[in-house]
């Protein structure tokens, strides 16, 4: 051990790998967490007050599906999800129509959208009540 290293207790550029690989692991697992895990929970709890099972939120293509029956669109939007650019449109008009069909307005779908971690833990365990299509002339 030299004696810069004794005084300063600084680690070598070599050795600080393991260290900044853990990091990378943590931040990764955060990542996951805000981006995934939450909005799913509160898809979830959203799920289940439109009366579908709550664990749809976390099977891919399923959770569109139930989606699209809560915001009244037809399953052939589930194309729409696929397709590069088209897929964050086609996610916004739907997550509109999922907010109003919860009373809530389209600014909210358009956080649904943007911030799920958010907005989907917020619709999912306030006391909002799902209502169906609230479409025109219903």
């Amino acid at each position: 051990m030299s004696l810069a290293l004794a005084i300063t207790g600084a680690v070598p550029l070599q050795e600080s790998g393991g260290l900044l690989g853990g990091i990378g692991l943590i931040v990764g697992l955060l990542l996951f967490f805000a981006v995934f895990l939450i909005p799913a929970v509160g898809m979830w709890k959203a799920f289940e007050k439109a009366d579908k099972p709550g664990w749809g939120a976390f099977i891919p293509f399923l959770n569109i599906f139930y989606l699209l029956d809560i915001a009244d669109k037809p399953t052939w939007f589930i194309i729409l999800f696929v397709i590069p650019v088209i897929n964050f449109v086609a996610a916004a008009v739907v997550f509109i129509d999922v907010a109003k069909n919860f009373k809530k307005g389209p600014g909210y779908g358009i956080g649904l959208t943007i911030l799920p971690f958010l907005f989907w833990p917020l619709l999912g365990f306030s006391d909002a009540k799902y209502v169906g299509d609230t479409s025109a002339g219903v």
